[in-house]
């Protein structure tokens, strides 16, 4: 964990993103279009934390361990509502939250460290060949992700984020600081989903 605990904007949502992963997402709400003003113009990023319950338009019970996302791209809809794409950067842990007054969360967070690459153990090349399969039927969807195959925790992260999971599963995935447990994690949901 780093010595420096930073403010940075939240967008609570009901997803989890994960490092190195895709956000695709509409803005109509007032405090999310200025922030992603503010973000684009500043160019930093925003967090982005699952819901644990309540509603995203309102007061939410959030998780603490989330990913800070940066755009790389954003245009407008037909019906004139701002799109943007990020890509998920670091995990951090969320220490405090306030609110504006404009209802924007802002959360004092440490990032955390980033998963040390390493390859793919050789009892989970199975798991690289179903995420290639998955993968060529999302080509738009992940058009700004370069592909790390030989990586565990880019293979164990993507998979996470694709797979039909529960939001816990995923944000347990999420957590999880070893690529390779993950992995594990992640096996025998696969074999249950193949069922």
């Amino acid at each position: 964990m780093t010595d420096s605990t930073v403010e940075i904007p939240l967008f609570p949502l009901r997803t989890v993103l994960f490092p190195g992963g895709p956000l695709p997402l509409r803005i109509f709400e007032t405090r999310y279009t200025d922030m992603i003003g503010k973000c684009l113009k500043e160019d930093r990023g925003f967090g982005v934390v699952a819901i644990r319950g309540g509603e995203e338009s309102s007061a939410a019970e959030i998780h603490q361990v989330g990913t800070q996302a940066r755009i790389v791209d954003w245009y407008q809809f037909d019906d004139g509502l701002l799109g943007i794409t990020a890509l998920g950067e670091t995990k951090f842990l969320l220490r405090s939250l306030r609110q504006q007054k404009d209802g924007l969360n802002l959360g004092r967070v440490d990032f955390l460290e980033q998963e040390v690459e390493m390859a793919v153990p050789d009892q989970f090349h199975p798991l690289i060949d179903l995420l290639q399969n998955i993968l060529t039927g999302l080509e738009t969807q992940y058009r700004y992700i370069e592909k790390c195959y030989e990586d565990a925790s880019w293979v164990g992260c993507r998979l996470a984020e694709v797979l039909p999971l529960s939001l816990e599963q995923k944000q347990m995935c999420l957590e999880l600081i070893d690529p390779v447990q993950r992995m594990e994690v992640l096996t025998p949901l696969v074999e249950y989903l193949k069922q």
